[in-house]
């Protein structure tokens, strides 16, 4: 934020002119009496130095009171002028109107995935959520972060700290779907986590940690899921020794929508309407769109990996998908088209 800012340099401008006028104004009227039309005329040209006829003859004591008011009139305008100049050159004024436009955006956000901590793994989780269509509001406290990273890159921030209260309620956290934080202490992490389950109750919360004491500390306090980075580093190194075709395989796979092969979360609540269940094998996915289903989580919970096509389907159910972009796409038209024929009956 700035301590100076472009609003509060024209306030200053403005000031400056307005006391000026006053002080014009009021020296003609008490030194030559002038009525308030006459002495603002008088005190318009002279500060403007336009140079119009005066309303009439001054008088010694008018005469060097408009001499104190030109010198005055070119000091104000020299100062105002080296104001405007500095913030036009420095860049300032479009700062601010993308500060502002950047303010207003925040204000009016739902939907959206809160970052806390724009590091390595923030970083990878922003390209992650943006190439899945997600839109994202960035919570860093690091200038420099914030000049390298995010004033250049089409994203929302707030530079601030993620711990206070205040900024969660400016990031829009009882209008998120989710809550990430990466930040480098765990104390930190624990301390967002606790504030916004306070804040948003029904919010997808999911944070990184360092050691297993905090993990269990974070899933105490209500956090969905835990991320320890160096654990599933060290997880896959071990996989790539001991399986790495497997890996190679995986990695073959992306849930970002932009690779030939992806994965895909379905919910089931909106496609079945009214219906309490109904049959995998009634939707035909596999037949009318190409998609695989590799699995499914059912309402308590409980994975299903390669369900059978005869299994139930029922409400808040959620099903994983496995197909190309064209597929994928076919998917989603399919259930759409499922959504209104259900919701016309």
């Amino acid at each position: 934020m700035y301590q100076t800012n472009v609003l509060a340099r024209f306030r200053t401008i403005v000031s400056l002119l307005g006391t000026l006028i006053l002080i014009g104004v009021s020296g003609y009227m008490l030194i030559e009496d002038y009525h308030f039309s006459e002495a603002f005329y008088m005190t318009i040209i002279t500060v403007s130095t336009v140079g119009f006829g005066e309303v009439q003859a001054l008088s010694t004591a008018g005469q060097w009171f408009t001499s104190f008011l030109i010198i005055a009139s070119f000091g104000t305008f020299a100062y105002g002028l080296t104001l405007l100049t500095q913030v036009l050159i420095s860049g300032e004024l479009a700062e601010d109107i993308k500060r502002r436009n950047l303010n207003r955006s925040i204000s009016t956000i739902k939907g959206h995935v809160i970052l806390c901590g724009f590091g390595r793994n923030g970083r990878r989780a922003l390209r992650k959520l943006v190439a899945y269509g997600q839109e994202v509001l960035v919570i860093e406290n690091d200038p420099q972060i914030i000049e390298q990273y995010l004033k250049s890159a089409n994203v929302l921030y707030l530079e601030a700290d993620a711990t206070d209260d205040d900024v969660l309620r400016q990031a829009g956290v009882d209008r998120a779907n989710a809550l990430v934080t990466t930040l480098s202490k765990d104390a930190d992490n624990l301390f967002v986590v606790i504030s916004a389950r306070t804040l948003s109750p029904s919010i997808r919360l999911i944070s990184r940690a360092s050691s297993e004491s905090t993990e269990r500390k974070l899933r105490a306090v209500g956090v969905d899921s835990v991320v320890m980075p160096e654990g599933v580093g060290g997880g896959h190194m071990a996989s790539l020794v001991m399986n790495p075709n497997i890996v190679e395989f995986l990695e073959h796979l992306s849930v970002e929508g932009s690779s030939d092969s992806n994965l895909e979360e379905i919910e089931l609540s909106d496609l079945l309407g009214e219906k309490r269940s109904c049959n995998l094998n009634e939707l035909h996915i596999r037949q009318r769109t190409g998609c695989t289903i590799i699995g499914i989580k059912d309402p308590e919970g409980n994975y299903m990996i390669n369900p059978s096509s005869e299994i139930i389907l029922r409400p808040k159910s959620r099903l994983f998908v496995l197909g190309n972009a064209r597929q994928i796409k076919a998917l989603n038209d399919l259930l759409a088209e499922i959504h209104t024929q259900n919701s016309n009956t």
